[in-house]
């Protein structure tokens, strides 16, 4: 039996989050430092000797394939059409958001993705221009990690993932539900068209690392430490993705009603 991509991403996610767990941790400070040992838990990267080696292949691959691709992507593709592909993809992304929107019990955001899905696909040409946004509609992310954050589900320690980069156990474990929420994928996968959905995860790939070629080199330019550089600008902006999605209308109501 072939598996579909959906599983393989699951298989690949789980496997590469438990090779981590079982290959050697960081040895903690001594229990009489309690300056470090503070230092050490707030960091919550037990992983890191292992978490390096993942980064330097991943920051390897990237330098060697994947900017170069980004580069050429953007010599030669306009801007005003990059833009267009960015709008296209982000409208089929629309239906996860939308499903994690719901599972957080955030039915404003949710009326504001279909919302938005709708405008998009019809008027924006399928999505090749985004409308919504003009209207009033802004976009917003929301994935299953994220969902499961809202839920209380715990990140757990910090983990670099193979190719896909920092994570966490909660994160990870949402990478492979997203990869079952996603109707279009499933639709291309059910109709013989699995080659669609490859080709639109590697060009969402060179899409997404040309919008952050100067940033990411703006980091490594200026940080001392690049590894930690990325960890902490990660943990920052996942922490302020779900403070945001803890403003929803399912974790207001929690917050007012405990009882």
């Amino acid at each position: 039996m072939i598996l579909k991509p959906r599983v393989k991403l699951a298989s690949f996610l789980g496997l590469a989050a438990l090779l981590i767990v079982m290959t050697g941790c960081a040895t903690p400070p001594p229990a009489d430092d309690p300056d470090a040992v503070s230092e050490f838990r707030q960091l919550n990267d037990p992983f890191e000797p292992m978490n390096r080696k993942i980064f330097a292949f991943n920051d390897w691959l990237d330098d060697n394939a994947l900017v170069p691709l980004a580069r050429a992507y953007r010599a030669v593709v306009p801007r005003l059409a990059r833009a267009r592909v960015t709008d296209a993809l982000g409208n089929l992304k629309s239906p996860g958001i939308f499903a994690n929107d719901v599972l957080e019990g955030d039915l404003s955001r949710a009326g504001i993705t279909l919302s938005r899905f709708l405008l998009n696909t019809t008027f924006g040409v399928a999505g090749i221009m985004d409308v919504a946004t003009p209207m009033g509609l802004p976009a917003h992310n929301a994935d299953a990690g994220q969902t499961f954050a809202v839920w209380g589900v715990p990140d757990g320690p910090y983990l670099v993932l193979p190719l896909f980069g920092p994570s966490n156990p909660r994160d990870t474990l949402g990478l492979s539900a997203d990869s079952f929420l996603d109707p279009v994928s499933s639709t291309l996968d059910d109709n013989g068209l699995r080659w669609v959905s490859w080709v639109r995860v590697a060009v969402t790939g060179i899409s997404t690392r040309e919008a952050y070629i100067d940033v990411v080199e703006d980091i490594k330019r200026t940080s001392i430490d690049f590894y930690s550089a990325m960890r902490s600008l990660k943990r920052q902006s996942r922490d302020a993705q779900i403070r945001e999605a803890l403003k929803g209308d399912w974790a207001s109501d929690s917050a007012n009603n405990p009882h």
